[in-house]
Order: C-alpha cells, then structure tokens, then sequence
C-alpha cells in the first residue's frame, strides 16, 4: 500500500470511529470497526475508489450493522440495564477521543435512546443527524432507495422522541445540577432531592452483573429520591471524587473500596429540572475513567 492511501485512510479515522461508536456505544468495538475497515481498504485497489471518503463511510456503516446485530443478541441476556460506554475527554490532549466528545456531540441519552432502534434504522437517522449525510448517499449505504431511506430516518425520529431528552442541557447548568443533588444525597435531604427531580425522571444504572446496580430503570422522582437515599444510608467509603468530562458533559466519578466506583451523569428538561440520570458501574466500562483519574 501506497504512502498516500494510508494517509487518507488516517485523515478519515477519527470520523469514522465517530460512526462506529456512535452505531455501537462501546469504544473498543469501534475501534475493532475501523480496524476492519483498514484491512478492507489494504486490500482493495485504491484507484478505481473515486470519492474515499464515501466508500469508508460505506463499508463502515455496513460493518457496524452487522456487528450490531449480533451485539443485541449479547445485549438481551445482559445482565440488568446496559448503558453506552463512557467517553472520557481528556482536555487539551488532541486524541481521537477527545475529537469525538468534543466535535461532535455524543449524548448518552441519545446513545441509550437510540438502543430501540433496528440496525439500519439506527444507521440512517445516525449518517442523517449526526453527520448531515444527504440522503442519496445514505441509500447508496445502506443499498436502499432514497425514499425508504428518508422513512427509516423519519421513523427512527419517532421511535427515540418520548425517550431521548428533548433539551439539551448546558455543562454549567450539568455540572450545577449534579452538584447541588449528589450534595442533597449526601445530607439525606429527601426534600431538596424531590425538588430537583422532574416528577418523570429516568435513573438508570448498569452493573453488568458483575456489581449491585438496580436491574431495571427507576422511574419518577419519588422512587429515585428513595433509592439514592438508601444507597447513601449505608455510608460506603469513597477514597476520591472526582470531576471528569463525559461524552461532552460534567460527570463525578467515584473511586474507592468496597464496590465505590461509580460514574454519574445526567441530563435536565427546560424547567431546569432533571429528567436523566445515568449511573455507570460496570468495572469493565469504567476502566478507562478509573485509569485516566488515577493515573
């Protein structure tokens, strides 16, 4: 392989992890995508690619659905709530992760949102929202017309509206309303928790069966409050809390003995009240927050 189509492969990376993860919610099995895709690009001829840039997109997109279809099956028999991978930022380092948190926004919420939503579906309201692909290119995708494209997209729009948060939250207003609410746990004040929460927020946590997590979603403000409460009535030891920026947003993260380590983030509506709470604890997608606070 030429120096140049290595070069142009590499100036498209950072976009197309971009797309994997976003098709995926796991780092490593976006980067596993993109790998493929480098070994396709190896062995094709590079001279009979007109637009490169297109035909990465494609053979990416199509990876990802593949490999997506056989993570639901994985993903059924998971264990409890499965949650996208957090996304650490690790400012000012100019690192492929960084780009991905940083240039284009990766909502957790919509990641989690985007979990009911069928392969292709997921892949054209991706390639149409995410990155303004018009729609001739994404039925040259996904092998589609251009009008049963725009259907999936319009029908993914639906499938995600009542699930996904519709205001996105600023990180000041974030970092300020996870603050004020881990403080309120923290005093056991049930009062100041119900007035931060929406009467229909969401809390979710995932575990992966490997540590104690609620195994299905709490809902509304009372149940919410309740558990936080009991979690904080048991006064577990937390060595460091710490700050982090996740997927674009503030986000504390917990780290000590005892099954501490937890990874909290959260999403509000425009009453300023919150209506998403995302509570990581698999060990497994928290080794990189661990690791990047630790080290």
């Amino acid at each position: 392989m030429n120096r140049n189509a290595t070069d142009i492969f590499e100036a498209e990376r950072r976009r197309l992890i971009s797309l994997a993860y976003r098709m995926l919610g796991e780092r490593g099995a976006a980067e596993d995508i993109v790998q493929n895709a480098w070994l396709r690009w190896q062995s094709v001829d590079q001279t009979t690619i007109e637009t490169p840039a297109a035909w990465l997109t494609t053979v990416t997109t199509r990876l990802a659905i593949d490999s997506l279809k056989s993570a639901r099956a994985n993903r059924e028999i998971y264990v409890g709530v499965w949650l996208p991978e957090p996304l650490i930022t690790e400012n000012p380092v100019d690192s492929p992760e960084d780009t991905l948190a940083q240039s284009q926004s990766v909502e957790l919420a919509l990641l989690w949102a985007m979990e009911r939503l069928a392969p292709e579906e997921r892949a054209a309201f991706i390639l149409r929202e995410a990155f303004d692909t018009d729609y001739a290119d994404i039925a040259d995708i996904l092998g589609k017309t251009e009008s049963a494209c725009r259907k999936l997209i319009e029908r993914a729009r639906k499938r995600i509206e009542d699930k996904a948060p519709r205001y996105e939250t600023p990180a000041s207003d974030v970092r300020d309303l996870l603050n004020r609410f881990m403080m309120a746990v923290q005093a056991k004040d049930k009062t100041e928790i119900l007035s931060l929460l929406s009467p229909t927020a969401l809390a979710l946590s995932d575990g992966g069966g490997k540590v104690r997590a609620a195994l299905r979603p709490l809902t509304g403000a009372e149940e919410i409050a309740n558990v936080f409460l009991s979690l904080a009535a048991k006064e577990r030891e937390i060595d460091k809390l710490e700050w982090v920026e996740v997927n674009g947003q503030p986000a504390l993260l917990s780290i000590g003995g005892n099954d501490t380590e937890m990874l909290v983030t959260l999403s509000a509506d425009q009453t300023g009240r919150i209506n998403w709470i995302y509570i990581m604890r698999n060990p497994d997608k928290l080794k990189d927050a661990v690791s990047f606070v630790t080290s």
